[in-house]
């Protein structure tokens, strides 16, 4: 195995049989996975699922290698991308709340090196971080990195309606982090019911199914925090409603 794994054996004896265990200590984070040296890396490495071992897929062992390496795969470059195509208000707004929350950077630090320290550019080539904030159409570059959103009847993928749909609505949502943001929020509102509700005073008071300040809190983790590694790229965010009737 690769790193060598060193077991622990202990010896005893219970009710006059012996008794014989190995412990197998984790290695550190930094070293693992742990690998049949034989087969390789990527065929050798396993995952205890249940009772049983499985193959680590590709990806399961490239999160290890990224870790160790330090590899951030949200601001590698993105070389065929064209400066022009991205959004100069966008950006210009960017810069100004930048260099109003930090004087020394509006002080001493030119545009570039802004975008250059924010990792937006990197040697001016922009970032995949910088294309998916600021580019007028990120798609362009990485055409699966949107938002799939439906609305479904029933409780099970799969469920026809009375009317014989499959999708009450379904929508792909693309466009830079915060435009697919606002669309997605407002996707969920529209296929979401709204209770009306008559106070002790008789007042009219209408309060959504789904709180949209949480919506809209969920969908961007979704957005900043998913993994924009090469194994990921052909992975969309997917939202999914459900109409139980």
């Amino acid at each position: 195995m690769e790193p060598m794994v060193r077991a622990l054996f202990t010896v005893c004896d219970i009710e006059d049989k012996v008794i014989v265990s190995a412990e197998i200590p984790g290695v550190d984070i930094t070293e693992r996975p742990v690998f049949y040296k034989g087969v390789g890396r990527i065929k050798g490495s396993y995952i205890r699922v249940g009772e049983s071992d499985e193959p680590m897929s590709e990806y399961e062992v490239y999160s290890y290698e990224a870790f160790r390496k330090r590899i951030r795969d949200d601001i590698r470059t993105v070389d065929e991308a064209k400066l022009q195509l991205l959004d100069e208000k966008r950006l210009n707004d960017y810069l100004t709340m930048v260099k109003q929350e930090r004087r020394n950077l509006s002080e001493n630090v030119s545009k570039e090196e802004i975008l250059e320290l924010m990792a937006v550019m990197v040697c001016n080539v922009p970032t995949l971080a910088g294309i998916m904030t600021f580019s007028k159409y990120p798609q362009t570059y990485f055409p699966q990195l949107c938002i799939i959103a439906v609305c479904l009847p029933g409780t099970e993928m799969g469920t026809i309606g009375e009317s014989g749909e499959r999708f009450i609505d379904n929508k792909r949502i693309t466009g830079a982090i915060p435009d697919m943001l606002e669309e997605a929020v407002e996707f969920v509102r529209k296929n979401s019911r709204t209770k009306t509700i008559i106070d002790d005073n008789g007042k009219r008071k209408d309060k959504p199914e789904y709180p949209i300040k949480a919506v809209r809190e969920a969908i961007l983790n979704a957005l900043v925090h998913r993994d924009y590694s090469l194994h990921t790229e052909n992975t969309p965010i997917r939202i999914e409603r459900w109409l139980y009737g």
